[in-house]
């Protein structure tokens, strides 16, 4: 993954408080910034799985959050970008090995604290997203995941973190802008 390119991804987007605070992070934490053992807060990417008509999301039960939320993770030394590692971890955590993101372009930032169980203290997360077939077969969990179901976008579980459903809608309304293109 090469930070000039998140750099490039990030100066892309509307400026916002936010994606200034993204890019701010990124440009002064340089590779470091990238990486799971480069510190505390760290980048990570994400990926929010709709069914074809975006009535229903995909998500995984977190171990340690113990919560309901969109695919994701670290990114590893082996992937190009931040957009392959959040469509490596889908695959992984919902065990659809072809799944496809929509586009490789950023649809959600969210940066969030993180409290017990977890080894860093926040991940400024950068989501994707991917389409699925809700009957497709969902074989694996990985180790950090407990559980994944889909759920109609209006009829989320009570587990899930505090301002999740509000990104959920902007991730969706994003998603669907980008489908019609």
């Amino acid at each position: 993954m090469r930070h000039d390119d998140l750099i490039h991804d990030l100066a892309a987007l509307r400026s916002s408080a936010v994606r200034d605070s993204f890019h701010a992070f990124v440009r002064g934490g340089g590779d470091t910034a990238l990486r799971r053992d480069g510190g505390a807060e760290h980048v990570t990417g994400s990926c929010f799985v709709f069914s074809p008509d975006f009535t229903q999301v995909l998500l995984c039960f977190h171990g340690k959050g113990q919560f309901w939320v969109q695919f994701g993770g670290h990114i590893e030394p082996g992937d190009p970008s931040i957009a392959a590692a959040a469509r490596r971890e889908a695959r992984e955590e919902s065990g659809i090995s072809d799944l496809a993101l929509l586009s490789t372009g950023i649809i959600d930032l969210d940066r969030h604290d993180l409290n017990g169980g977890f080894a860093c203290s926040a991940h400024w997360d950068i989501g994707f997203a991917a389409l699925a077939d809700p009957t497709t077969s969902l074989t694996a969990v990985s180790e950090e995941s407990e559980d994944v179901r889909w759920f109609p976008v209006g009829a989320l579980p009570a587990e899930i973190p505090d301002g999740f459903a509000k990104r959920l809608a902007a991730a969706r309304v994003a998603a669907m802008q980008i489908s019609v293109v």
